[in-house]
């Protein structure tokens, strides 16, 4: 049995994450950290991850990019893995996350849902292809009008998977209403759209003369999200320091 502490548990995705568990017999959660609580849970909760002092196995985080550093320095000083799921955090903080991972097990990703991590892969071969045929490389993401941080961390994610194919040569580009002038061929666009309800839509686009390839995904539920947060923790128990993905888990 795989003991968690749910960093976030009464967020939307810590509440789908604690439903999700409430269902599995291969793990429980032990505690949850939250900066409110109503008493919605079976589990006790604490309002910062440092009152925490009951023993699990790995951490799952859904929380937000100001938590993250009390949530590593926490994880460290007890060992104990993290399945690390917040995005949108400063470059100081990315450090943080590498240093973190020199003493215990981290796991990092943008997104966790299995059909992402696959086209992650698929977008590498790709854009060995299209790229240097001269195709232009565009990606436009949607979600939901309460989302905090743009563009994604799931859509910056597809940019870097591309441009590592590329020797990481491109340049991002986030807005176009500043600057007159011409496409330059080194450079993924990368747009945003907030509205409604949207749980997650990525496109990324290879636009060449006369033909467009699109690779698109759907979340059509934050349940897929969920499922991939909780196999990662399964995964990470027990494991050694290093920083994981997906891939890991992924690849068994």
């Amino acid at each position: 049995m795989t003991r968690v502490i749910m960093h976030g548990c009464n967020g939307k995705m810590g509440q789908t994450i604690t439903e999700l568990i409430a269902a599995d017999e291969e793990i429980e959660i032990v505690a949850g950290v939250d900066t409110h609580d109503e008493g919605k849970n079976v589990y006790p909760v604490f309002q910062k991850i440092g009152d925490c002092d009951i023993e699990a196995d790995a951490v799952i985080d859904f929380s937000a990019a100001p938590a993250v550093d009390g949530l590593l320095a926490y994880c460290v000083e007890r060992r104990i893995p993290c399945v690390l799921c917040t995005t949108g955090l400063t470059q100081e903080q990315l450090v943080r996350v590498k240093e973190a991972s020199e003493k215990v097990a981290v796991l990092k990703s943008a997104n966790m849902s299995l059909g992402i991590n696959m086209l992650l892969k698929l977008l590498k071969d790709a854009t060995a292809i299209l790229a240097p045929a001269g195709f232009d490389i565009e990606i436009v993401e949607k979600h939901h009008n309460q989302k905090l941080d743009a563009p994604s961390g799931t859509a910056l994610a597809l940019a870097d998977s591309i441009n590592e194919e590329l020797d990481n040569a491109y340049k991002y580009v986030y807005d176009r209403s500043q600057v007159r002038g011409k496409r330059t061929r080194q450079e993924i666009g990368i747009s945003a759209v907030r509205g409604g309800t949207i749980v997650g839509d990525h496109d990324v686009i290879f636009a060449g003369a006369d033909e467009v390839i699109t690779f698109s995904h759907r979340a059509y539920s934050k349940a897929v999200f969920g499922k991939g947060a909780v196999q990662a923790a399964k995964y990470l128990a027990g494991k050694p320091a290093g920083l994981y993905d997906m891939s890991d888990v992924i690849n068994g």
